[in-house]
């Protein structure tokens, strides 16, 4: 993994150009973290949208690369400038690093994209995740964002990947009633999907 380092100035200079760009104060991946963006007013969530826009067209494949071999925050907003653009190449590379959970809170970015691509490929990834992660109830990873985005492609694609993990008794069942704060599957990701497709 390569870390921001001064030995590195390729890694620092599209750190600087799409990782840490501020809106209102705020790097643009503490935006990205949670999608705390959608929490903001709707001027701040605009120019927020616009900017991140404008940077997932201006980045190249080679920079986005740079990005996922770095840490988590690099990884994030390398994914959510992925979806974004709808870069579908870039869905084999996204799903074995979702599979492989190796970094916090980069998941919920690669989740975004694979739902953007909205395909069959990407919900067989997600579906591959949950089947992995959601027997592991003592590990709390992304699997709320990886249902999310399988129950966006699903409503898209007419399909049903995510009925067998919801059937009573299921794997979601199993890990969600182990959590200390157990809370039902969401349909976030269709609203963050809509806001995305709101500026085109």
């Amino acid at each position: 993994m390569r870390l921001p380092r001064s030995s590195d100035p390729e890694l620092l200079d599209v750190i600087e150009r799409y990782v840490k760009p501020t809106t209102n104060d705020t790097a643009r991946y503490l935006h990205l973290l949670h999608a705390n963006f959608t929490r903001a007013d709707e001027g701040e969530r605009t120019l927020l949208l616009q900017s991140l826009r404008s940077a997932a067209e201006a980045v190249t494949d080679e920079e986005l690369e740079v990005l996922l071999e770095s840490e988590w925050r690099s990884r994030l907003t390398a994914a959510w400038l992925i979806g974004v653009n709808r870069r579908q190449y870039f869905r084999d590379v996204l799903g074995e690093l979702l599979l492989a959970s190796r970094l916090c809170f980069s998941g919920q970015g690669y989740c975004f994209a694979l739902a953007r691509f909205c395909t069959e490929e990407d919900a067989l990834y997600l579906a591959a995740y949950l089947e992995r992660h959601l027997q592991q109830p003592d590990c709390q990873y992304d699997q709320h964002w990886a249902i999310s985005a399988l129950l966006h492609i699903d409503s898209r694609t007419g399909t049903g990947h995510a009925s067998r993990f919801l059937t009573p008794g299921g794997l979601w069942h199993l890990w969600n009633d182990a959590q200390a704060r157990p809370t039902q599957p969401s349909r976030f990701m269709d609203g963050l999907c809509a806001l995305t497709d709101s500026l085109r």
